[in-house]
């Protein structure tokens, strides 16, 4: 018999579609309320975990948005699970938007419930240290871990009641135990522009960073730093840029620039290497690694060529994000000034999965320019700057 590579995909695909078919009729029997609905759950995630991996793209993509759909009937824990396979066909060319509500849906739901175990266990007299926690742990007081924890100590810690029935209990011990899965499946999505342009518009992103910013504040069990970034990515947003020691001023729009140091490199690239700014113009190498171009092992030093300010005075860190520049009549507005001191940093982009660049659009008339760099405040202090 001669081998055929294309009737073998075919056959590939067509388990792909089977399992797909399975998990969607079991999750039909768990909202049944059949008897075997849970047992019948689990051996249809298994039997799709095992399939999807050596799956074509063409057919991973296809059933990306049927397995976000199921994510909202599917219970909390494999839940998470199911997100990751949804971003995992995303990653294949699966429709983005079609795959990005329940998604990010599950991780609102998973910083909540994070968050409730993180009071409830401060209120049982915990310690809120993550960092030694695990199997380790002889006093018990340390945030459980969950690679080494058990899930059902937890529970029983937290619920109480009066004060946390069980269902919400369980939800905050899900919540904990999956929030890295929810946000390695939310990332991959939010890489995409469609899916940023849309969660920002319906004020998805506000309550995610949010939720996240109040997560960071209190504990680092799971890092959430690429995520806050990603989602803080700002899109054709217009930022209006002002030299004070040239008094000139220029209209730019960024795309998808996620960090500070890649801003600071394209305005350098921007301004300095278009002719309108003195200075010396970045490394061709640091630039590409600032828009598209990915680390290949090389190390370039990028350099710092401004002091970014607030039209108030308050100094925009490099280490900030581009979100942090504040909005002045309606755009974004950054004023230049001398360095107090040399800067030098690894070039390249915090999130180098998505291509970020900044292109001038205007240089600003001198007399428009001079009115706003008059109702600019000098620039703090630098002892100010860091309190």
């Amino acid at each position: 018999m001669v081998f055929d590579p294309h009737s073998a995909q075919l056959g590939q695909e067509s388990a792909l579609a089977g399992a797909v078919r399975t998990l969607e009729a079991a999750v039909a029997a768990l909202g049944d309320g059949a008897p075997d609905g849970g047992e019948r759950f689990d051996e249809a995630l298994r039997r799709l975990g095992g399939v999807l991996g050596p799956a074509g793209e063409a057919e991973s993509a296809a059933v990306g948005p049927r397995l976000a759909a199921l994510l909202t009937d599917t219970p909390p824990f494999p839940r998470a699970h199911l997100a990751m396979m949804a971003g995992a066909c995303v990653e294949r060319g699966a429709d983005p938007a079609a795959c990005a509500d329940g998604v990010l849906a599950g991780l609102r739901e998973a910083l909540t419930g994070a968050l409730l175990l993180l009071d409830r266990w401060a209120e049982t007299g915990g310690t809120g240290t993550a960092e030694a926690g695990g199997a380790d742990d002889s006093d018990g007081d340390a945030l459980p871990d969950p690679d080494e924890d058990d899930p059902g100590r937890a529970h029983a810690r937290i619920a109480e009641p009066g004060r946390l029935d069980a269902w919400h209990a369980h939800r905050a011990v899900a919540g904990w135990w999956t929030l890295d899965l929810w946000q390695r499946a939310a990332f991959a999505l939010c890489t995409h522009v469609t899916v940023r342009r849309a969660a920002r518009a319906a004020g998805v992103t506000e309550v995610l960073t949010g939720l996240i910013d109040r997560y960071r504040e209190r504990c680092e069990r799971h890092d959430l730093k690429g995520l806050r970034y990603l989602l803080a990515a700002l899109d054709d947003e217009p930022l209006l840029v002002l030299h004070r020691p040239s008094g000139t001023g220029y209209l730019l729009r960024m795309d998808a620039l996620t960090d500070n140091f890649q801003l600071h490199t394209l305005l350098a690239e921007a301004l300095i290497g278009g002719g309108h700014l003195p200075g010396t113009r970045p490394d061709p190498e640091v630039v590409a690694l600032s828009r598209t171009r990915w680390l290949d092992g090389r190390r370039f030093i990028a350099t710092g060529a401004f002091n970014l300010v607030a039209p108030d005075g308050g100094w925009i860190w490099n280490e900030g994000m581009p979100e942090d520049i504040p909005v002045v009549d309606g755009v974004r507005t950054l004023v230049l000034d001398p360095q107090p001191y040399e800067r030098s940093w690894a070039a390249g982009r915090f999130v180098e999965q998505v291509p970020g660049d900044l292109r001038l659009e205007r240089v600003l008339p001198a007399e428009e320019a001079a009115a706003r760099l008059a109702a600019a405040s000098p620039a703090l202090p630098f002892e100010r700057a860091v309190r």
